[in-house]
């Protein structure tokens, strides 16, 4: 499975492909999936660019993207989003449109409650597990561990010679965390393209877009998140 990260934390600072609006993040996911994703993970924000899990911000993106697209979508509940624990159940409570899916950070403080807050509304969990965290021990130790959708394995080592070390040890400590659950595994910025080859020697689902690299592999910078898919598909 390939998945398209639209946007995540970056603005238009970073890139002016990177798409912010609604209507710009609806016209990347059609573009992304008519190369070849098939699903769509999105970071809905307000206008001034801010990731949100307000409920009028996550139902627009979410409207907008499933008017063009068949696919799953998930969005984001990073802790950048809404940076107090205790409210992001809260959040996740008054959603008006539910997403397919949503990540969750599990070396965030308040990530159980926030995975049984999306588990009681019917929300599949991506089980978001970076390198160089706690994330792996606290979700092997987790009840919810065997609920989730997936594991997100999330190589947060940026360095195009170690990445894919960095993915192996990450891998390993999730062996056993949720036997029978798919994994994704992706890489960031200069560890992105390492890491979604290994993806594909090791036949695990991975992911590819502007919120993991700026950058095609031959460095040159992505037009869009198509162009990004399109690189992916063809390695």
């Amino acid at each position: 499975m390939l998945q398209v990260c639209l946007n995540g934390p970056r603005t238009a600072a970073d890139s002016g492909a990177v798409p912010m609006s609604p209507a710009a993040l609806a016209d990347a996911a059609r573009q992304a999936v008519a190369a070849g994703a098939e699903e769509v993970h999105v970071h809905p924000k307000t206008p001034c660019g801010q990731d949100s899990l307000a409920p009028r911000v996550v139902a627009a993106a979410l409207e907008a993207i499933r008017a063009v697209v068949d696919v799953p979508v998930g969005v984001t509940t990073g802790a950048w989003a809404e940076p107090d624990p205790g409210r992001r159940p809260a959040r996740v409570a008054s959603w008006t449109v539910l997403p397919d899916h949503a990540s969750v950070n599990w070396h965030e403080p308040g990530a159980e409650a926030l995975a049984a807050a999306l588990l009681e509304r019917g929300v599949a969990i991506e089980a978001g597990i970076w390198s160089g965290t706690a994330g792996a021990a606290l979700f092997a130790r987790s009840p919810l561990a065997p609920r989730v959708l997936r594991v997100l394995a999330e190589v947060t080592d940026t360095d195009a010679g170690s990445a894919p070390d960095t993915a192996r040890e990450l891998l390993a400590a999730l062996a056993g965390a949720a036997p029978g659950r798919p994994v994704l595994l992706h890489g960031q910025d200069g560890g992105a393209w390492p890491v979604l080859r290994l993806a594909g020697e090791l036949g695990l689902d991975t992911r590819i877009g502007l919120e993991d690299t700026l950058l095609l592999p031959d460095d040159r910078p992505a037009q869009d998140n198509a162009q990004l898919i399109r690189a992916a598909a063809a390695r």
